[in-house]
């Protein structure tokens, strides 16, 4: 018999992207606005500016001086909600097709993102 493969993990399309405004919906960042700093397609999170701030322990180097910081700690994409380009609120996504490109466009107002 021949050996099962591992399967390989679904990951469907996301709704955020790095540079997207966003709103954190659920959760003790709840209601907190900020922007998209980096994505992580296969752990279903992201990284907002601000938000879900931790503590970090760094040791001294000859850029840095060391001490405690505070840097911002993945939150899961399911808590975020893009916010309206027209309008500032939160609203879900579309996807159409626009000169033969795919292109999101939010529910509340229509308008395409960038």
């Amino acid at each position: 018999m021949a050996k099962q493969t591992k399967k390989e993990k679904f990951t469907g399309k996301l709704h955020v992207k790095k540079g997207d405004k966003v709103m954190v919906i659920a959760g003790n960042y709840k209601g907190e606005t900020g922007e998209v700093l980096e994505v992580f397609p296969d752990k279903y999170r992201a990284i907002v500016d601000n938000v879900n701030m931790v503590k970090k322990h760094r040791k001294p180097t000859q850029n840095n001086p060391g001490g405690i910081t505070d840097i911002p700690a993945p939150i899961h994409i399911s808590n975020l909600m893009l916010l309206d380009p027209k309008t500032g609120e939160p609203t879900r996504i579309g996807r159409k097709e626009v000169d033969g490109k795919l292109v999101r466009y939010a529910k509340k107002s229509g308008e395409l993102f960038n």
